[in-house]
């Protein structure tokens, strides 16, 4: 059986197929398995592509890891579900280690930086979408929703409009309310430990993919990096892939394919097989990472902050992360996230990164961030799909006999995240084999 694509819906359906004792053959056009969120070599460093959260609610993600040999209590550091910024500029919002609902009670509370108003507006919005059952009748956007619900503008500002691009990477007056609410219902609506945030410790190489292709590979699979596939076929014998001539590699027909690709490639696959108007669709959204480091004794008084993004202003950060609290040898090594990154991409690198630096030494009050030791700026242009309202996703199934596809932009109650493509993954699989 072939899996196309060594991303981590690809690496998914591999763990997921030899887990039940089907032979592998995964092909990846690049050298590192991993896809949009994986190791890269930048100037002689090592850096992720891309700072990435988890949530206690990726149920799947946690369970192929530990299939794949992954300890997630040693590869992720787990935090209580937080909304906190640098003092004086916003809210601090931290669930304490209870029982839910009571967590998000207790934690509502506490918080600081949001006035009496807010805070029922808060409570108002979380037991309206529980009595909704966190589902619409007919779906709007995020900020048509909050709107609808009476939410305050400092409440939109500092908790739901952060929240909504970070899991959609879709600016609320475009992102889908019924995804965000399936966010929230499995995340705020669950069991407290659901709503834990989870950081990786180690890069997103070997967080899962690494382990994966070795999972496969002992288990009787085969992974091939750097092999390309440009085309697919079926004759007689099954279906055919074929790489580029330099490849020289000849291939046996394997019985059935899931092609866990970007949806570019994917559409380029399907062509003249399967119907592929859905995948056409699809509008895409950038997220950039911007990495500074500073002196190793540098450290933050916490793993990671939200900030308050201005592009009129130059703050075009919207969370920081201290790598240093996750991995020493990062010591004074952070890394600010821009999701829905349109205008920021159009920026020259280096001007972006200044003015990232900038909006740091102001907002921590610490002007010797203005001037880190050197800075690299990563953007995925096409990084996931815009999450609109009512937006048709493709299906697993191709509808032609032993062919499916699988990845984040599949049909799903979730956007474009990790656990959106290995559900994906692991859904291709268990059909392709029920």
């Amino acid at each position: 059986m072939a899996v196309i694509g060594g991303g981590w819906a690809g690496c998914a359906a591999g763990v997921e197929l030899a887990q039940s004792g089907v032979s592998v053959h995964l092909f990846e056009a690049a050298r590192t398995l991993g896809g949009r969120a994986r190791l890269v070599e930048v100037n002689g460093r090592l850096l992720d592509n891309g700072q990435h959260i988890l949530l206690g609610a990726y149920r799947e993600t946690l369970r192929l890891m530990r299939i794949a040999g992954i300890d997630p209590a040693r590869a992720l550091l787990r935090l209580p579900l937080q909304m906190r910024y640098p003092e004086g500029s916003g809210m601090d919002f931290v669930t304490p280690r209870l029982p839910a609902p009571l967590h998000m009670l207790a934690g509502l509370l506490r918080a600081k930086g949001l006035d009496r108003d807010d805070k029922f507006a808060l409570a108002r919005f979380s037991s309206t979408a529980r009595w909704m059952d966190w589902t619409l009748n007919d779906d709007c956007t995020v900020a048509e929703l909050l709107e609808r619900w009476d939410q305050t503008e400092r409440l939109v500002q500092l908790m739901w409009r952060p929240l909504c691009i970070a899991a959609l990477n879709t600016p609320p007056q475009h992102a889908s309310a019924q995804v965000f609410l399936n966010v929230l219902r499995d995340s705020l609506g669950a069991r407290r430990a659901a709503s834990d945030m989870l950081i990786p410790r180690v890069d997103l190489s070997a967080l899962f993919p690494q382990r994966a292709g070795a999972f496969i590979e002992q288990h009787g699979g085969t992974v091939r990096l750097g092999s390309g596939v440009q085309r697919l076929r079926r004759d007689d014998a099954g279906w055919r892939i074929e790489m580029s001539a330099a490849a020289n590699t000849v291939l046996p027909a394997f019985d059935a394919v899931i092609i866990a690709t970007q949806p570019g490639h994917a559409a380029s696959l399907l062509d003249g097989i399967a119907d592929t108007s859905a995948i056409g669709g699809l509008a895409f959204e950038p997220i950039t990472t911007c990495y500074l480091q500073y002196d190793p004794a540098l450290a933050l008084a916490q793993p990671f902050f939200a900030l308050r993004d201005d592009p009129a202003t130059g703050h075009w950060g919207q969370f920081v992360f201290d790598r240093g609290q996750l991995e020493p040898s990062n010591a004074g090594l952070l890394a600010v996230v821009v999701s829905a990154s349109g205008e920021a991409v159009a920026l020259d690198q280096e001007a972006l990164a200044a003015a990232i630096a900038a909006q740091l030494a102001q907002v921590f009050r610490q002007p010797s961030l203005a001037t880190p030791a050197w800075s690299k700026v990563i953007s995925e242009k096409r990084a996931t799909f815009a999450c609109t309202p009512g937006l048709a996703r493709p299906a697993n199934a191709t509808g032609i006999e032993g062919l499916y596809i699988a990845g984040d932009y599949t049909a799903g109650d979730y956007p474009a995240t990790l656990e959106s493509a290995v559900r994906s993954a692991v859904a291709a699989a268990r059909e392709l084999t029920a």
